[in-house]
C-alpha cells in the first residue's frame, strides 16, 4: 500500500497503480484531485469513446464565435481587477462549460474538464509568472480573441495521444487500485489503520510560500468547485504549511516540538526588519514556525501509519526567507527523529532550482543572499 499525503495531480498515484500496488492519496484543492482521479481513470477508460467525444467537440465549437451561449450557463463569482476574459473569449468559454457539461460520461466529462482548466488561463488576459498575475503587469498584452475550441481540442488531442500510449504500456500487466481523497490530509487520515501503509511518497508544498490556491482560483471558480471568498478561505487556512498571507498578522507562532537550532533561526527572524511589521521578519517567522508545526503533524502522523520497517520518502527543496538559508531537508530528518522514525539519509537530487522570485524579492530577503537553491529526498524509516 502506497501513500501520498499531498498528492497534487497524482503522479506518485498512477505510477503505483501501473506498477500494480494498491495506493491512497489526498489532496485538499479539488481541482488538482479532479486531475489525479481523471488520471487514474484514464488507465482503464474507452479510448473510442474518448475520441468520439473529441470529434463531437469538433463540430460543436464551429458556431461558439457567433453563436449566444445557453442561457442556463452563467460567469462564475470570480473577481479579478481585470475582467478576466475578453467578451469575445467569454462567449467560447461558456460554450466549452456547456458542452462538457452535458458529456454523459463521468469519465470522459472529468477528463474534459481537466482540459479547460489545462488551457483556460492562457487565453486569459491572465498568465503564469510564475504566480498568477494580469498579462499587463508582465509586460504582455491583453488576448481580445482566441481560438478557444482549437486550443482545447489541441489538449484533448495530447490527453489521447497520452491515453494511446499508457494502455500499450499496461496491456497485459496487473494494475493496483489508485484511490483519491479530496480532504485536508490532517482531518481524514484517521481513516487509515495503524501500520496500514508500506511506503509513503510524496513531495508536500515548498516553504516558498507559492500560493497554490489563488494560483488555481480560475479553475476553482469556472468549474464550480467554489463560489465564494469563504470557499477560497478554507482551503487556504488548512493548505499544508500555511501561506505567510494567513498568519502574517497573528501572534508570534511558537513552535509545537522542541527544536534548538530552528529556534535560533526564528529568534533571528523576529530580530530582522522589525520597522517592517508583518512584511519583516516577526510575519515571516511566523510562517516559517507553521510550516514547521505542520511538518510534525505530518512525521507523527507517520509513524502511526506506516507499517513496520515502512518507508517514507519526502521530495523537499530548502528556503531562503529574510536571507537565511533554512534547510528544510535537514530539519525534516530532524523532525522525523524527534516523533520516533529512522533517519536514512537525505539525498541531494536536484543541486540547482530556479527561484529568484523567492530569494531575491524586497519582501523575503533583508541582505541579499548567494545561497542556492536546491532539492533533496527525505528517506526515513520506522522501527
Amino acid at each position: 500500500m502506497v501513500l501520498d499525503p499531498f498528492c497534487g495531480v497524482g503522479t506518485t498515484l498512477v505510477q503505483s497503480v501501473i506498477r500494480g500496488h494498491d495506493a491512497i492519496g489526498f489532496e485538499i484543492n479539488p481541482y488538482a484531485a479532479l486531475a489525479t482521479l481523471a488520471k487514474l481513470r484514464a488507465l482503464t477508460i474507452d479510448e473510442s469513446d474518448f475520441t468520439k467525444a473529441i470529434t463531437s467537440l469538433r463540430k460543436n465549437s464551429i458556431g461558439w464565435k457567433t453563436n449566444s451561449p445557453p442561457e442556463d450557463i452563467k460567469t462564475p463569482p470570480f473577481k479579478s481587477r481585470l475582467p478576466f476574459f475578453s467578451p469575445k473569449v467569454e462567449r467560447q468559454i461558456l460554450h466549452a462549460l456547456a458542452f462538457i457539461k452535458a458529456i454523459e460520461s463521468q469519465p470522459i466529462g472529468d477528463l474534459f474538464r481537466v482540459a479547460f482548466g489545462a488551457v483556460m488561463v492562457s487565453v486569459s488576459n491572465y498568465s503564469y509568472e510564475p504566480s498568477l498575475g494580469s498579462r499587463p503587469a508582465a509586460g504582455k498584452p491583453l488576448v481580445d480573441d482566441a481560438e478557444v475550441g482549437q486550443i482545447l481540442l489541441s489538449k484533448l488531442s495530447q490527453m489521447r495521444t497520452d491515453i494511446i500510449w499508457v494502455h500499450q504500456e499496461i496491456k497485459g500487466k496487473s494494475l493496483g487500485t489508485g484511490r483519491v481523497i479530496n480532504a485536508d490530509y490532517f482531518k481524514v487520515n484517521g481513516q487509515l489503520g495503524n501500520g496500514s501503509i508500506d511506503l509513503m511518497i510524496t513531495s508536500p508544498p515548498y516553504m516558498n510560500n507559492y500560493h497554490y490556491v489563488r494560483n488555481t482560483r480560475p479553475q476553482l471558480y469556472w468549474l464550480n468547485f467554489i463560489s465564494s471568498p469563504t470557499e477560497q478561505k478554507h482551503l487556504e487556512t488548512n493548505n499544508f504549511g500555511q501561506y505567510w498571507q494567513t498568519v502574517r498578522d497573528a501572534s508570534p507562532v511558537s513552535l509545537t516540538f522542541e527544536h534548538k537550532e530552528l529556534e535560533k533561526i526564528l529568534k533571528k527572524l523576529r530580530e530582522t526588519r522589525i520597522d517592517k511589521g508583518a512584511y519583516g521578519g516577526p510575519g515571516w517567522a511566523n510562517y516559517v514556525a507553521s510550516y514547521f508545526n505542520d511538518s510534525y503533524r505530518f512525521m507523527s502522523s507517520l509513524k502511526y501509519l506506516l507499517a513496520r520497517g515502512g518507508v517514507g520518502v519526502i521530495v523537499i527543496g530548502n528556503s531562503i526567507i529574510q536571507g537565511i538559508d533554512i534547510k528544510t531537508e535537514k530539519i525534516l530528518s530532524e523532525i522525523g527523529e524527534i516523533v520516533g522514525l529512522i533517519p536514512e539519509g537525505v539525498h541531494c537530487i536536484r543541486e540547482k532550482r530556479v527561484g529568484a522570485s523567492i530569494t531575491q524579492s524586497s519582501v523575503r530577503y533583508g541582505e541579499l543572499n548567494r545561497a542556492v537553491l536546491s532539492e533533496s529526498a527525505v528517506i526515513i524509516r520506522k522501527r
